[in-house]
């Protein structure tokens, strides 16, 4: 692999999970940074057996994603100022063969690509419902695209010119960094190409709750980030978000004598919703039982996505910034409509 490629790593607490993603890579790049973000497993010793470069996150400031990728990227253009691309790579992935060939290869042939992303895929679908939701998501449109996932690999010049991720942003950070990619008139490619498997691991409500609800909050930050622009940026999802998972129960919620009996008939509401998402899911080829997961997790997923949003606009609202929570899996949410 050429030495004008690097690979960056981050990670937190991944175990055996960091050992199969290191091992991917071991005869595919040459220069690994591998960043841990505090830690308490044997992660740091094993990247530095498998030989990543790695680097400790200072444990006095919160961690996000943003952060750890910010750092990867400055120790490969630190140690070899002539890189020319970077491929990220979250701590729970594994890199497919000829991925960083194809991708590298794309990025040399197209002068006007500033990312260029792939097909993920969940390593263990089967294992539980929210894997298979994950699984889905990650199925997403061939060719130019508004944004790519953790897993991308981006040119050296658009991470000097945009300075990198936004590290304050706890979820979306990879969106929000393609968005100032893109307005710097770099595309946004994906291919038809297998890139990488991940292991959600997620086999509890709990986890795949939380992660919707720092969707939620990802839209609404972005939407007020960058909501002002031409494209009017996460304006309409983070409507959505509000209107299906705030606006929505509290009416429904409404003493039925008052509202006179309407407030319950808004539940019903729901079930459009949950309509259209399965037809539009079936449309796209999913499965009948894939398609109704998927239209049951968007309808329900909106009161955990609100749940975020008001989290960032109560926050907003007392001069406070994003709340630093562990970033693990925070790329995840649908506001479909």
């Amino acid at each position: 692999m050429s030495d004008e490629l690097g690979v960056v790593v981050i990670g937190r607490n991944e175990g055996e999970r960091l050992v199969r993603c290191l091992q991917s890579l071991s005869e595919r790049a040459h220069r690994v940074v591998y960043v841990d973000s505090g830690s308490v497993d044997n992660s740091v010793a094993s990247a530095r057996r498998l030989g990543a470069d790695t680097v400790e996150l200072d444990t006095s400031r919160p961690f996000t994603a943003a952060r750890g990728r910010n750092a990867g990227w400055r120790r490969l253009l630190q140690s070899a100022p002539d890189l020319e691309w970077v491929q990220f790579v979250d701590g729970d992935c594994e890199v497919r063969d000829g991925w960083l060939e194809t991708a590298r290869d794309y990025l040399r042939a197209h002068d006007d690509v500033g990312i260029v992303c792939g097909r993920r895929r969940e390593r263990y679908p089967e294992a539980s419902p929210y894997n298979r939701l994950a699984d889905l998501e990650w199925d997403t449109p061939i060719g130019e695209a508004e944004a790519a996932g953790g897993d991308a690999m981006v040119k050296a010049d658009a991470l000097r010119r945009t300075d990198g991720y936004r590290e304050s942003m706890i979820a979306g950070e990879d969106p929000e960094f393609c968005l100032r990619v893109r307005q710097l008139g770099y595309r946004v490619m994906r291919l038809d190409v297998e890139m990488t498997w991940h292991d959600s691991d997620m086999m509890h409500l709990s986890q795949w709750w939380k992660r919707t609800s720092r969707a939620g909050h990802a839209y609404m930050e972005a939407a007020f980030l960058h909501g002002g622009n031409d494209e009017r940026y996460r304006v309409r999802q983070a409507a959505s978000i509000l209107a299906w998972g705030a606006a929505l129960p509290a009416a429904a919620l409404l003493p039925v004598a008052p509202s006179g009996g309407t407030s319950t008939g808004l539940l019903g509401a729901y079930g459009v919703l949950w309509t259209r998402v399965y037809r539009n899911s079936r449309r796209r080829g999913m499965s009948t039982e894939h398609a109704r997961l998927y239209a049951t997790a968007t309808t329900v997923g909106k009161v955990a996505e609100a749940q975020g949003a008001l989290q960032y606009i109560a926050n907003r609202i007392r001069g406070r910034g994003s709340e630093l929570i562990e970033y693990k899996g925070a790329e995840s949410g649908s506001a479909e409509d």
